[in-house]
């Protein structure tokens, strides 16, 4: 009773405590206490090491699921996604939960409902069943979405997503303050006549204008609104937008800075900049938004963009997750933003003299 996991080696070759205790000199016991997280106040710091490099000659590892059933938890946490497993940022978010868990001795398994309602109560359902110690609900885009059936019995944490009933705590990219951050890079290289492509009504899109709009404000700056082109987030629409503000206008009559809602935009319009004969960032200079892998950096010129902090909020939602689990109690259902930084590479310039 209350040792480290099952006491006698069955056959399979697996050390067991008691392989420990014998091969470090000390009882059963002492072995138990190091790896319950039990030993300071109970062991010398010699002993505690002694132990330890006998485990480690040995290859021992406690027995993760005597160990859960001590305490009453598997160490493993659920990750519950819409459509995220199709998105080019997944990987990021997914590493930095993963990892997390990881440093805490705990594993992520994940399921993707591909945007289906049934499917997330059912998969929800379907990891409180397994006994997970908690559940984190990610979205692709960051919008408002409906709790699923039977998050609120397990510890959970949304990331990249708002609950429609604030219920829950979310970790959430500061999209305004990232607006902010995109207009001041070109105001900081001295532009001020700036137009903006490319945007969905959605959550982030708001945001990020407001952000913009307070940046340009601050500096006695207005963008007309001929200048603001919607159109969506794809790159024909920053093409069709590039192309509506920039072909046949002299360069004096059009903007000199160019602020997209996102990298795909920003690659229409540098499309159409190219198509156009206008070189960026000496004639005209574009920063782009979510700083998308494997497509940012290999445009031409290389896009300055803000990104997205994916792996930052996977890496905060599961240690907002794992520190609930070891409190034994909800965090509260208050919203933490996370900062978009700035990754500068070579679309922006000064503004053109000519």
């Amino acid at each position: 009773m209350g040792g480290a996991e099952e006491s006698r080696n069955t056959g399979t070759g697996r050390p067991t405590s008691r392989d420990v205790a014998r091969l470090a000199g000390v009882s059963h016991t002492a072995v138990s206490f190091v790896f319950n997280g039990r030993a300071d106040g109970n062991l010398s710091a010699a002993t505690q090491e002694r132990i330890r490099q006998a485990a480690a000659q040995l290859g021992y590892r406690p027995d993760p699921v005597a160990r859960g059933l001590r305490r009453r938890r598997t160490a493993v946490i659920g990750l519950v996604t819409d459509e995220i497993a199709s998105s080019p940022f997944a990987g990021r978010l997914l590493r930095g939960a993963m990892e997390t868990a990881w440093d805490s001795d705990h594993l992520v398994l994940t399921v993707d409902s591909g945007g289906d309602p049934v499917k997330e109560d059912a998969a929800v359902a379907e990891l409180l069943d397994r006994r997970v110690d908690g559940i984190i609900y990610a979205a692709m885009s960051l919008r408002r979405v409906r709790v699923p059936e039977g998050l609120h019995r397990t510890h959970s944490v949304l990331a990249n997503c708002l609950p429609d009933d604030d219920s829950l705590p979310a970790v959430v990219p500061a999209e305004r303050a990232g607006g902010r951050t995109a207009a001041r890079l070109l105001l900081a290289a001295g532009h001020r006549r700036l137009a903006v492509i490319g945007g969905l009504d959605d959550i982030a899109s708001v945001e990020r204008t407001r952000g913009i709009r307070e940046a340009l404000r601050a500096e006695g700056v207005t963008v007309p609104e001929e200048w603001i082109v919607r159109g969506g987030g794809e790159i024909s629409a920053g093409y069709a937008g590039a192309l509506h503000l920039l072909d046949g206008i002299e360069p004096a009559r059009r903007p000199t800075g160019v602020l997209c809602y996102n990298d795909r935009v920003a690659a229409g319009v540098l499309h159409a900049a190219t198509r156009l004969g206008i070189d960026v960032p000496a004639d005209l200079s574009v920063v782009g938004y979510d700083d998308q892998e494997h497509m940012a950096a290999f445009l031409t010129p290389p896009l300055t963009s803000v990104a997205l902090p994916h792996r930052a909020m996977g890496e905060a939602a599961t240690r907002l997750l794992l520190d609930a689990i070891e409190a034994g109690q909800a965090p509260p259902a208050t919203v933490r933003r996370l900062a978009c930084p700035v990754v500068s590479r070579a679309s922006v310039g000064p503004v053109p003299t000519r």
